[in-house]
């Protein structure tokens, strides 16, 4: 069994075609934590005609505004089935998301090449280890996870080396791997940079003012505009000459 990992070709000047053309009637799982990047590849696998089954992670994060929007979201899209995990990495802590560290905020995000401190220790590894279970579970053989390696924060589980890696782990670890069926793990918007993403969601339909990105809202419930997913966010809005719908409780933005 090989379990394969389908991305699109690297992006150039335009908005690349993701190239899932088949009319599928079988079910797959997507990772869905109710931002912008999971929530266009859930548009990406309801196009494509998948029955998708959607699982979201209460992990001990900063705010569980994640979840209302996943929640909502899925709702949106009827999916089949929506499955919200609860585990607590808090007690692990080392991370700004999972522990009283301070979320960074205001620093150069284009040009950062340190891991910052918003990285959670193997939740990719994680989560993708429950998609496989539910994967089985509902005889799905399409995992759909939103990694991006070209504008992202430095994290290393969204990288196609650490998708390989668990890749050649997959191949081992399911009943479904020994009994020849295969899984297939899509990562289409791995080489896309935030702005191509945006306006493929956008001619996909996707209202991201359902979505949340950012890592530190104030209690008023508007996105900070200084944390680095909400640099990338909005840098990403510009570049792609649209309006970010979310709101934002400062004027500063990238």
């Amino acid at each position: 069994m090989r379990i394969k990992i389908l991305t699109t070709a690297r992006a150039r000047e335009t908005v690349p075609v993701v190239d899932f053309t088949m009319s599928h009637t079988r079910p797959a799982v997507v990772l869905l934590s109710g931002g912008l990047d999971s929530t266009t590849v859930l548009a990406i696998a309801r196009r494509d005609g998948y029955e998708v089954n959607a699982l979201s992670f209460s992990y001990g994060q900063r705010h569980d505004r994640e979840i209302d929007a996943a929640r909502r979201i899925a709702n949106s899209y009827g999916v089949a089935r929506h499955e919200v995990v609860t585990i607590d990495l808090r007690v692990f802590g080392g991370s700004a998301l999972t522990s009283d560290i301070a979320v960074p905020k205001g620093r150069d995000v284009s040009d950062a090449t340190d891991v910052p401190i918003t990285y959670v220790p193997a939740r990719n590894t994680i989560f993708l280890s429950y998609a496989l279970a539910f994967a089985e579970v509902t005889h799905a053989r399409d995992i759909f996870i939103g990694v991006n390696a070209v504008d992202y924060s430095g994290y290393p589980d969204c990288r196609p080396e650490y998708i390989h890696a668990f890749e050649r782990m997959a191949n081992l670890a399911t009943r479904a791997g020994t009994e020849g069926n295969t899984i297939t793990i899509r990562t289409p918007l791995i080489d896309l940079t935030k702005a191509q993403i945006i306006a493929l969601g956008m001619s996909l339909g996707v209202d991201y003012s359902m979505t949340t990105s950012c890592y530190d809202p104030p209690a008023t419930g508007e996105a900070c505009g200084q944390c680095d997913a909400c640099q990338l966010r909005l840098a990403g809005f510009s570049a792609a000459g649209a309006t970010d719908p979310i709101a934002y409780a400062r004027a500063g933005r990238a």
